[in-house]
């Protein structure tokens, strides 16, 4: 079985590869393990949506009288589940159907690099050699876990057992307030589970702009969701019925009570057992070491996703996933571009709690310590016309400025819908956009992305609605 690209791994950046690497001409085939789509269509991304929306459908019933509408409702938990698991199985068979349309062959099984241009795969046991001129690894990552947090699956999960737990807990530990933690607290708090998320570090969602953060906080308390900053958890006792937490904090030591703990402290690449030590294929800090179109330091291997060094973002594993095909096809003679690399400060970050979050470029700490004298809009949506007919006013939209030339530095936003408006800061700054010529364009009204702009207008002291 010979072919031109052969690529391990069906994630966001494993299916998208093998598509752009069909459609440039190349002979393809694919390699899983588990389900075509990988963690984000079946365990993270898209099922978790799914679980998210649910909860949003929860918190508009219980303040459905601020909308003049009498209703009730009560969550069950066993169908939300149900719910989200159809969306996931949904969208894998979409990616199914892709695989068929662009005659990409898929092979099931767990991929070992063997040798040069030779992966053998095993299927329960049966084995076959797969050979390809240009093997791209993208086995993607998993949840990280702590010395003190082992995973049992049934008292300390990870997100995967998360999304699938046989009944509701009354209360759940969150030990990590990145975007899967703060997303899960917020859902399970939403459907009646008490909260408490922990958090080592001095603030919640701690990648994010320093606002951006308080304002969540002060949100997530207001819902009722305990936060602990600047605390460890060093040990969990599972001997009872639930857990017991041994939570490490300034004030000394206090003990959390519930009955499940969620780690949620990051992700760890799928790197073992694939053959990279003795191929010689270099990783640095956990993660295959690559140049800017994802080569590995062997000839014909590459890396993209979450096991290279990259944000461990399914839009940003996609994106590697073409640039490198679209490389390597330059290289052949089959593709007549220049791949552009990617600009890791330009990637945008999105979490779906509530109130959203979505970010890209600088914070206004990073712009300072980078040297830029800036300019700071900050336009609260309460202001908003769109955001306070629908009822969801809390939030603004933070923009930041180069003083001197008016480049975009940076946006930092927390609010409703959020996330579906981050793009237009991203792509502005890709055409180096300056200030004048987002004033200059006219925003629809009455938008949250109108927001953006009357952010803008405060930092140049031209706000007309604030």
């Amino acid at each position: 079985m010979a072919y031109d690209v052969v690529v391990l791994g069906s994630g966001p950046g494993g299916y998208v590869a093998a598509i752009r690497a069909s459609q440039l001409g190349f002979k393809t085939a694919i390699i899983e393990k588990e389900s075509l789509g990988g963690i984000c269509l079946n365990w993270g991304c898209i099922p978790t949506k799914a679980l998210l929306k649910s909860a949003q459908v929860v918190n508009d019933i219980k303040h459905a009288e601020s909308y003049g509408i009498e209703a009730s409702g009560t969550p069950k938990f066993d169908a939300i589940i149900k719910r989200s698991r159809g969306v996931a199985d949904k969208m894998s068979k979409g990616v199914q159907f892709l695989m068929r349309k662009n005659k990409i062959d898929i092979i099931n099984g767990f991929g070992k690099l063997v040798a040069k241009g030779k992966v053998e795969v095993d299927n329960g046991g049966q084995k076959q050699v797969v050979e390809g001129k240009h093997i791209v690894i993208a086995t993607g990552g998993r949840s990280r876990e702590l010395p003190a947090l082992k995973q049992d699956g049934k008292k300390i999960i990870g997100y995967r057992e998360a999304m699938v737990l046989p009944q509701q807990p009354k209360s759940i530990i969150v030990v990590g307030s990145g975007a899967i933690g703060v997303e899960f607290g917020y859902f399970y708090n939403s459907i009646g589970s008490k909260v408490t998320i922990v958090e080592f570090l001095p603030r919640i969602v701690p990648v994010e702009d320093e606002e951006v953060s308080k304002e969540l906080e002060k949100n997530f308390k207001k819902q009722g969701i305990d936060i602990m900053t600047g605390s460890e958890v060093t040990a969990v006792d599972t001997s009872g019925n639930g857990v017991k937490a041994t939570v490490k904090t300034a004030n000394g030591e206090v003990t959390l009570e519930a009955d499940i703990l969620l780690s949620a402290v990051g992700v760890a690449a799928n790197i073992e057992g694939i053959g990279l030590e003795e191929l010689g294929i270099k990783t640095e800090k956990g993660r295959i070491a690559v140049d800017k179109f994802y080569k590995t330091n062997v000839e014909g291997f590459y890396a993209i996703g979450d096991c290279a060094p990259g944000q461990a973002l399914a839009h940003v594993a996609s994106k590697e996933g073409i640039i490198c095909i679209e490389a390597i096809a330059k290289a052949e003679g089959k593709y007549h571009h220049q791949p552009e690399p990617i600009d890791y400060n330009n990637v945008p970050g999105c979490t779906y709690c509530y109130p959203e979050i979505a970010s890209v470029g600088y914070t206004e700490t990073q712009a300072k310590e980078a040297g830029y004298e800036i300019k700071v809009g900050k336009f609260p949506l309460s202001v908003s016309g769109k955001a306070s007919a629908a009822g969801h006013p809390e939030g603004f939209i933070k923009v930041i400025f180069d003083a001197k030339y008016g480049e975009w530095l940076g946006t930092h936003a927390i609010g409703y819908n959020v996330t579906e408006i981050i793009t237009q800061t991203v792509t502005a700054r890709k055409l180096e956009t300056t200030y004048q010529e987002v004033l200059n364009s006219i925003h629809p009204h009455p938008t949250i992305s109108e927001s953006v702009k009357d952010a803008i207008e405060v930092a140049y002291g031209e706000a007309i609605h604030l």
